[in-house]
């Protein structure tokens, strides 16, 4: 297993190329859901360009130094929205697919919670791991080899407030 390092530039490009697949299928939603926190960037810039709501609900799987130990998936209790309801039609958006675990486990979490019939659920990710048990409708990049994927934003686990004041003020 390799290391994959993905910069802001390369991170946008994805989330477009994921938005133009799911153009290009046809299939039309009413609701975006996000799986916080991997999921939250893909699940604002697609709710943007579709001009649909964007529902969120906060999960976690991994834990201990650099985040790559999987623990057991908590889900959150509630789904933050600013509508009533969710939409019959769910595009439930996160980076990635790893082991799959959480978008199975969030996808009949959704039909308990939603008080409404929920016609129909399909699933979007940045990169589809080889390893994952769950196949995504839609993916920007397949991973045959299963990387650790380093996203732009994971600087930010490594930084403190007084270190980016610091490095802030270098710049000035």
């Amino acid at each position: 297993m390799s290391d994959l390092y993905i910069s802001w530039s390369d991170y946008h490009h994805k989330i477009e190329q994921l938005a133009i697949k799911i153009y290009q299928s046809g299939w039309e939603f009413n609701q975006i859901v996000c799986l916080a926190r991997g999921g939250l960037r893909v699940g604002d810039i697609l709710s943007r360009i579709y001009n649909q709501p964007l529902a969120i609900l906060a999960t976690s799987s991994y834990n201990g130094a650099g985040k790559q130990d999987r623990a057991g998936l908590i889900v959150s209790q509630h789904l933050t929205m600013t509508g009533d309801k969710l939409g019959a039609r769910i595009l439930l958006v996160d980076d990635l697919v790893d082991s799959g675990i959480t978008i199975q486990q969030t996808v009949p979490w959704l039909h308990s919670y939603s008080q409404s019939p929920i016609e129909e659920i399909r699933t979007a990710v940045i990169w589809y791991k080889a390893c994952s048990v769950v196949v995504p409708h839609y993916y920007a990049d397949y991973l045959a080899d299963n990387p650790w994927i380093h996203q732009p934003f994971e600087d930010y686990e490594h930084i403190t407030p007084a270190e980016l004041a610091e490095k802030m003020s270098q710049k000035c």
